[in-house]
């Protein structure tokens, strides 16, 4: 290592010390809870995830991209946000709703199983 290197090397490492990380954006629904994400459709343009849980279920911490949720049985959900506002809804069947990238905690409160279809586009598509 040339002394030009190690002095480059040296002025970085004194610039980012202490520089905190930027907060880690929790993972994908299908890799956090892979028991209730099942990807059934997935190519350069769009992810399809089947989504089934159970009363009292709850998700860990998990990422989503923009979405289409297309409900395919009636559910009760609370969602806890990052921030912690925390969102109270009842889902009906046939219900389509478009949702804005985010990051929650799900929680089945209801009396009945949640089942419906999450259709994620691809960016730039």
């Amino acid at each position: 290592m040339t002394t030009l290197t190690a002095a480059l090397l040296f002025r970085f490492a004194l610039a980012t010390a202490g520089t905190p990380a930027a907060p880690a954006t929790p993972p994908d629904p299908t890799v956090t809870d892979p028991d209730k994400y099942k990807v059934v459709l997935e190519n350069d343009r769009i992810r399809v995830i089947d989504y089934h849980d159970k009363p009292g279920d709850k998700t860990k911490p998990h990422h989503h991209r923009p979405f289409m949720l297309y409900v395919l049985s009636p559910f009760k959900r609370r969602l806890t946000f990052p921030d912690g506002t925390v969102k109270e809804r009842d889902f009906k069947v046939g219900e389509a709703l478009w949702m804005d990238e985010q990051v929650h905690i799900g929680h089945n409160i209801g009396t009945t199983e949640s089942h419906a279809l999450l259709v994620e586009p691809k960016p730039g598509k």
